[in-house]
């Protein structure tokens, strides 16, 4: 008798201590995995570039997604849209005289939500002057100073001249603002300092278009005003050049595969049912012409109340520490990453630290905008950004992604989360940035 309540004892324990794992693993499937990517990188997506049909058909394909996880709105909302206006700056004109001397097209970075910029030392608009030396980090000073308020004329050090040239070809793409206002930014790659004269003049055409975020919001269930994010962009480059009579930049491992996790793991955690913290899914849009979708996003929550942030950038191929590995961007930050490996220490898979620490990939995603606020918010990925040959190329497919380890990447942020969305762990918040 006692034997027989033994093996009853042990097949109910072994019952309860499985569940969760075999609940993780029928929703986190490859077939769901390998469904939801190859339908998101599909051509006629057209590689979901911002302000086309490509991308209205991806927004709605998630819509129908969260749908079917059972998610929720985001509370103010009556639909998973999040709509915004932008308004979209094409220039028409700029012209930079420093101490005289007539700056080169290619020096000069406008970032404007207005018509028209004059400045001149004689008229009353007198921007701040503010100087990136050679030894700043450029991206980390830019990206703040572009959502400053006020006027700023920036001289650049020469010595960052080649992140310079990309950043400034990076903007000049689209550059575009969530509200139009009179304050500009001018960045001048400049040996000059201490000017004694300048003359600024940009003419620009400003039109306003929508675009929209996909949110969903699953309420908790003790803790329903403290937020963990998980979050992914959904757009990417579009129609681009032809490379042998292919012209879709299709966008698989960038963001596909985060979008899809995304969605994996809204159904996952849907299912479970039994998170403290209420989990909040989001697809941002714009993110590949300026992480405006993520901008908007932070302006409707308070940052105070958003516990941690899971970014999902690039996961659909094998990283550089090997199969079941992947990398956390600004580690250091916060605990945030250190959580994370205790919640996977006794599981086959592991987060390191970022290995491409020049890359700045921790300021170039759509955790950075919440990071700016003090939420610990960090991206994870395992893509080999030094070597990836299929970055913002028309090869970046379907069927170059590794499925089967995508989705054991997805099965660890799941696994990697739990303490966070239980309330047991919350990770240390992020210090405000200071400029040297």
């Amino acid at each position: 008798m006692k034997s027989k309540m033994r093996k009853i004892f042990f097949v109910i324990l072994t019952f309860y201590v499985l569940t969760p794992v075999l609940a993780q693993k029928k929703v986190i499937t490859e077939d769901e995995v390998g469904r939801i990517v190859k339908a998101l990188s599909a051509d006629e997506m057209q590689g979901r570039a911002t302000f086309t049909p490509g991308i209205a058909k991806a927004s709605a394909f998630i819509q129908v997604e969260f749908k079917k996880a059972g998610l929720q709105p985001l509370p103010g909302l009556q639909t998973f849209e999040q709509a915004f206006t932008m308004y979209k700056v094409e220039p028409v004109s700029t012209t930079v005289q420093l101490a005289g001397a007539a700056v080169p097209a290619e020096d000069i970075i406008a970032s404007v939500a207005t018509e028209e910029v004059n400045w001149r030392n004689s008229n009353t608009t007198v921007p701040e002057i503010i100087e990136i030396g050679a030894t700043e980090n450029f991206i980390q000073v830019a990206f703040s100073l572009m959502g400053a308020l006020k006027n700023q004329l920036v001289l650049v050090n020469p010595a960052h001249a080649d992140i310079f040239k990309r950043y400034r070809n990076y903007i000049t793409r689209s550059e575009m603002k969530i509200e139009k206002r009179e304050a500009a930014t001018i960045f001048v790659l400049t040996d000059k300092t201490n000017i004694s004269s300048y003359d600024v003049a940009v003419k620009s055409n400003i039109a306003e278009q929508k675009l929209n975020n996909v949110v969903g919001y699953l309420p908790g269930k003790s803790k329903k005003e403290e937020y963990v994010v998980f979050s992914a962009h959904y757009d990417h480059l579009g129609i681009v050049k032809s490379v042998n009579n292919d012209s879709i930049a299709n966008g698989a491992d960038d963001d596909a595969s985060g979008t899809t996790a995304v969605i994996a793991l809204a159904k996952h955690f849907q299912k479970q049912n039994n998170n403290a913290r209420s989990l909040i899914f989001v697809a941002f849009t714009a993110e590949e012409v300026g992480g405006y979708g993520s901008q908007f996003f932070s302006k409707q929550l308070d940052p105070e109340k958003v516990v941690a942030m899971f970014n999902i950038e690039m996961i659909g191929k094998v990283s550089q520490f090997g199969e079941n590995a992947g990398f956390i961007t600004g580690f250091e930050r916060s605990d945030f990453g250190k959580i994370v490996q205790q919640n996977l220490a006794k599981k086959n898979f592991r987060f390191e630290p970022d290995p491409y620490v020049k890359e700045n990939l921790f300021y170039r995603s759509d955790n950075a905008t919440l990071a700016r606020l003090g939420v610990p918010a960090h991206s994870l990925s395992t893509d080999k950004i030094d070597t990836d040959k299929l970055y913002h190329s028309v090869d970046d497919e379907f069927e170059t992604l590794n499925i089967r380890n995508m989705t054991q990447v997805i099965r660890a942020i799941a696994q990697a989360a739990t303490s966070i969305i239980s309330g047991k762990d919350t990770p240390s918040r992020i210090a405000p940035e200071v400029r040297n």
